[in-house]
C-alpha cells in the first residue's frame, strides 16, 4: 500500500523558523539589514554612526501574506520569503519581537526586488 507523505508548504516552514508572526493580507515582514548588508560597515571595520545614516529603506523579507482578495478571488503575492527588498521610507511599521526589530510592509510598499 502507497502512503501519503505530508506536504509542508516553504512558506509556512520559513515563517515559524524565522518570525513567529503571520502577515494578513498583502503584508510582508520584513527583517532590516545589518550594517554589514547595508554597506554602513566599511572594510576596516569602522561602522557609520545612525545620526549619519538614512532610515532603513532595504531588508530582507522573513515571512508573506496569503495576498490580497479582489472580488473574491486572491492576488498572489508578487514576494516570496528570502527576497531582498527596497520599500518606501515612512510606508511601513516598525515592531520588535523577542527583542528583534522587523517591518510590516503593505506589498504596495515594496518599491523593487533587489537581485
Amino acid at each position: 500500500m502507497a502512503t501519503k507523505k505530508k506536504v509542508v508548504s516553504k512558506k509556512t516552514t520559513a515563517v515559524k523558523k524565522i518570525v513567529p508572526i503571520q502577515p494578513l493580507s498583502d503584508r510582508v515582514v520584513v527583517r532590516p539589514l545589518s550594517p554589514e548588508e547595508m554597506g554602513t560597515k566599511t572594510v576596516s571595520g569602522i561602522i557609520i554612526p545612525d545620526s549619519a545614516q538614512e532610515k532603513a529603506s532595504e531588508g530582507m523579507v522573513v515571512a508573506v501574506g496569503p495576498g490580497k482578495y479582489d472580488d473574491g478571488t486572491v492576488v498572489p503575492m508578487t514576494v516570496s520569503v528570502g527576497d531582498r527588498v527596497m520599500f518606501s521610507k515612512y510606508g511601513h511599521e516598525e515592531v520588535k519581537i523577542e527583542g528583534k526589530e522587523f517591518f510590516i510592509v503593505s506589498e504596495s510598499n515594496i518599491l523593487a526586488i533587489v537581485n
